[in-house]
């Protein structure tokens, strides 16, 4: 079992920045790729960031590319992501999760989810 918390969600304005944390406790943390996803009220969770156990590989969702930064630290058990020049478009629930071995970009492929923290993105 892998327990996940995400922190650092919040208001912003469009065009600031918010940097996500979540913090995993359980098994050895370095054998699960994690991943970012989020959810808008009456839309389906949506892909938006995934790493591999050692930070080598990363892959980002298309509406998010060159804006979001997914990076982790081992030594602490947290995977952050880094959220720059947000949109109002942004505003969701994002949830933290974990899956044994490799990254994957679709929701049903992990495991474990954290309970999310809430992201508004307005003037």
């Amino acid at each position: 079992q892998v327990q996940l918390v995400e922190r650092g969600g919040g208001s912003v304005q469009p065009g600031g920045s918010l940097r996500l944390s979540c913090a995993a406790a359980g098994r050895a943390f370095s054998n699960y790729a994690m991943g970012w996803f989020r959810q808008a009220p009456g839309k389906e969770r949506e892909f938006v960031a995934t790493i591999s156990w050692n930070g080598g590989i990363t892959y980002y969702g298309d509406s998010v590319k060159g804006r979001f930064t997914i990076s982790r630290d081992n030594a602490k058990n947290t995977v952050y992501l880094q959220m720059n020049s947000l949109k109002p478009e942004d505003t969701a629930v994002y949830y933290c999760a974990a899956r044994p071995g490799l990254t994957a970009t679709t929701s049903y492929d992990y495991s474990y989810w954290g309970q999310g923290t809430q992201v508004t993105v307005s003037s």
